[in-house]
């Protein structure tokens, strides 16, 4: 039985998939309201707040993903992923179960600096630093071999269904709507991005290779980075729309902040919008040379048919 905590997501579905397909029909999805992806799935309920009922969830299971996320609210993240993974952690040394941890860089330092695995945490605000607590949490329940466990860790993603991310509701949306696109502070710093489909496959084939356990993995994107510039054209190009964008200064985005507590709750993250982002995973793909990313150009396509087939 391999499980999914936090299944309702983008990422938590396209793992359900890949599951599914290439490695294991016993898949139990979890989360406040699971829904079936594949017909052979299994459904619990659960909130992973609680201990009982996250270690319930996980019986029986000999890998866990926690795919889980939180709305972009600081306070919600301060007070609630450290009980998640906690209790998480808790229920798969209980149970006996490998836990996969899907992560993200906002522990990072938001500096042009090439990000691999060895890049040091240096969070800029408090989502950051809670980010960096749990990650450091996993980690020491690995050295004290109270679990077996790995962090699967990605940038900022892209991708069709649900995908929650600045660049799909800022630029892929707007464009594919005929709208202009909205661009954080600058359109000629370098992007890492990642498909979602790409994310979840490249995680379910780490988290089924027994010797990519008990270490840090990123996950791996395109690596012909572009700017925002280039990803609007290629992505208007493909829409068959206008490659039109604004770009959003630091103090209109101050402004917007003072009305909106979505933007004031990612002022922290602003900072890496101002430098190139640049995300290494050179360990990944020399460890699984077989695997392909999929291509901006691809992938964007991939989101231009789904959103055709949509309106029909």
């Amino acid at each position: 039985m391999q499980t999914i905590l936090g299944a309702s997501g983008q990422i938590g579905k396209e793992l359900a998939r890949t599951l599914n397909s290439d490695f294991d029909t016993e898949i139990r999805l979890v989360s406040r309201n699971p829904k079936k992806v594949n017909d052979t799935d299994h459904l619990q309920s659960a909130n992973l707040l609680d201990p009982a009922e996250t270690r319930q969830a996980v019986q029986e299971s000999e890998i866990v993903y926690l795919t889980a996320g939180l709305p972009l609210d600081t306070e919600m993240w301060v007070t609630q992923w450290p009980i998640i993974m906690k209790n998480v952690i808790d229920a798969c040394e209980a149970e006996n179960a490998k836990l996969v941890f899907f992560d993200n860089t906002y522990m990072y330092p938001q500096t042009a600096a090439p990000q691999t695995e060895d890049t040091p945490f240096q969070p800029n605000g408090p989502k950051g630093r809670v980010r960096a607590e749990i990650a450091d949490a996993l980690l020491d329940a690995i050295t004290r071999n109270r679990v077996t466990g790995m962090i699967c860790r990605a940038p900022e993603f892209y991708g069709p269904g649900k995908t929650q991310s600045i660049t799909n509701s800022s630029v892929i949306d707007p464009l594919a709507a005929g709208k202009a696109a909205r661009v954080f502070l600058s359109d000629d710093t370098l992007r890492s991005l990642i498909f979602t489909p790409d994310a979840s496959r490249s995680m379910v084939l780490l988290g089924n290779t027994p010797d990519a356990f008990d270490q840090t993995w990123h996950l791996p994107g395109d690596d012909n980075r572009l700017t925002y510039r280039e990803f609007i054209e290629l992505a208007a190009d493909i829409f068959g729309s206008k490659p039109s964008y604004r770009i959003l200064k630091r103090w209109q985005l101050r402004l917007a902040g003072l009305f909106s507590s979505t933007v004031r709750d990612a002022a922290e993250l602003l900072p890496r919008y101002g430098v190139d982002n640049i995300f290494v995973s050179d360990k990944f793909k020399s460890r699984f040379p077989a695997f392909e990313a999929t291509p901006f150009r691809k992938g964007l396509s991939v989101i231009r048919d789904e959103k055709a087939a949509d309106h029909r």
